[in-house]
């Protein structure tokens, strides 16, 4: 794998989305009975891994971490890194879809409400035909539900586990039991089965070229101004960010 950039103590590897599909295939042609974790890492997950040891210690177990975010590659350029491109949840999941569609690969859809869950595997039905949904369930199960759950996706045997649970909880739960999954890959995509399924919609190419998804969803959500807070002051802590001697 190539060299990584230090963004606050958490190294992301120099990859790019087309990098990480063929890491992920290669995961996946393996066959290992290991799970291989993916986490798209965006500045809510950096900062909290700056307060939290127990996602600290899910990150650095990841096979992967990627640039999920504008503000990661900014920071990245601004301190002298090579990320190049951002690789989000949701893209990434998109380009799993059409590779999957030529590759037969299956997936199971772990998270968002039943009738947003219902409605992705539809879409992918539809629009990638190729793909095998070997399960899904939605996330708004309790406690006492989830060795159900993890019992049908280990009998699924998926080649990747999709988890729609928000971060980080997406990312826990994956760890907490990634040696009964028997997944090849998980990873955890935050709200994008919504965008899938259509309930939400995503910024137009050109704000995301521009890098201004993130003024776009808080445009269309108003609500989300607190949760936005956040880039500001990741910028400004990554930026004077100095390694512990």
């Amino acid at each position: 794998m190539s060299q990584s950039t230090n963004i606050m103590g958490i190294p992301f590897p120099n990859v790019t989305m087309d990098q990480t599909v063929a890491i992920l295939g290669k995961v996946v042609d393996q066959e290992s009975t290991e799970l291989f974790h993916v986490i798209t890492g965006n500045p809510e997950i950096v900062m909290s891994c700056q307060k939290s040891t127990s996602l600290r210690q899910v990150v650095d177990q990841a096979g992967l971490v990627t640039a999920d975010g504008a503000g990661i590659v900014m920071v990245s350029r601004l301190r002298g890194g090579q990320l190049t491109e951002r690789v989000t949840g949701c893209d990434l999941l998109f380009r799993l879809l059409e590779e999957g569609n030529r590759k037969h690969w299956s997936f199971y859809m772990l998270g968002a409400e039943e009738s947003v869950s219902e409605q992705a595997v539809k879409v992918i039905a539809q629009r990638y035909p190729g793909v095998v949904v070997k399960g899904r369930h939605h996330g708004f199960f309790q406690a006492d539900e989830e060795q159900q759950i993890v019992e049908e996706i280990c009998t699924a045997q998926p080649d990747f586990l999709i988890v729609a649970l928000g971060a980080p909880h997406a990312e826990h739960w994956i760890n907490k039991y990634r040696h009964q999954l028997s997944a090849h890959v998980a990873i955890g995509v935050g709200g994008s089965l919504d965008i899938l399924a259509g309930k939400t919609k995503r910024a137009p190419a050109i704000w995301q070229k521009l890098n201004l998804e993130w003024l776009y969803r808080l445009l269309s959500q108003p609500s989300r101004w607190r949760r936005q807070l956040i880039l500001p002051r990741f910028a400004a802590r990554a930026l004077l960010f100095r390694e512990p001697k």
